[in-house]
């Protein structure tokens, strides 16, 4: 059995839920607007530049979910797929799982975005094993922190290679596909290392190295 692993946000989905979110708590004017969406926007673009400190990123992203109770996120879950991601998904990240599936293989999504907000997306694209940055819940709530290791450039290495000794999984035949140069990391441990829609510092580096080089939005 292979392993195939995904990343998530402009990869199989062809927009960032991270983000996304953080418009949708905008848009529902559950934040301080002008505020928040200043802040969002600018720990988004430290993400695409290489710069992000992952641990100021999820400090912010995971305070909002302080406020709500259980049902109250859930509710609002459902509303944030079906009118933010519902508009994301693409066809061919659809096709691409199925044809691993039919293959045998056992599919993974590895993010950084925080598990509150991915795995619900995971399993709507039929893929349960997902690995992501995973928020603190404590009597039912969650705290703002995080728990353990960020899914995060190398941390999504770390990460990986617990899960692969947990769950008796090998490294020999992986794929994983990613757009972000973040990912460069994790795209240099597995044996099939494939870009997909890349950013340009992830392009070239695709290139240099004569990586499959993919879009699933044309």
């Amino acid at each position: 059995m292979a392993l195939a692993i995904f990343d998530l946000d402009n990869t199989l989905l062809g927009g960032d839920s991270d983000h996304a979110w953080g418009e949708f708590l905008v848009d529902r004017q559950l934040v301080d607007s002008d505020a928040f969406r200043e802040a969002n926007d600018r720990f988004y673009q430290q993400y695409q530049d290489g710069g992000l400190d992952i641990h100021a990123y999820l400090r912010f992203a995971l305070e909002p979910l302080t406020r709500f109770s259980p049902d109250e996120l859930e509710a609002l879950h459902r509303d944030f797929m079906a009118n933010y991601i519902a508009p994301m998904r693409l066809p061919k990240a659809d096709a691409l799982i199925a044809e691993h599936k039919a293959a045998g293989d056992h599919c993974m999504i590895m993010t950084a975005t925080n598990t509150f907000i991915t795995r619900p997306i995971a399993e709507s694209l039929g893929i349960p094993d997902i690995i992501g940055s995973e928020p603190e819940v404590i009597d039912g709530r969650y705290t703002g922190n995080v728990v353990g290791t960020p899914c995060f450039q190398e941390g999504k290495v770390t990460l990986l290679k617990q899960r692969l000794q947990e769950q008796g999984l090998k490294l020999a035949g992986s794929t994983f596909y990613s757009d972000s140069h973040n990912d460069l990391p994790l795209l240099r441990l597995v044996d099939k290392p494939v870009a997909v829609d890349p950013d340009e510092t992830l392009l070239k580096e695709a290139l240099r190295q004569n990586w499959r080089v993919i879009s699933l939005r044309d």
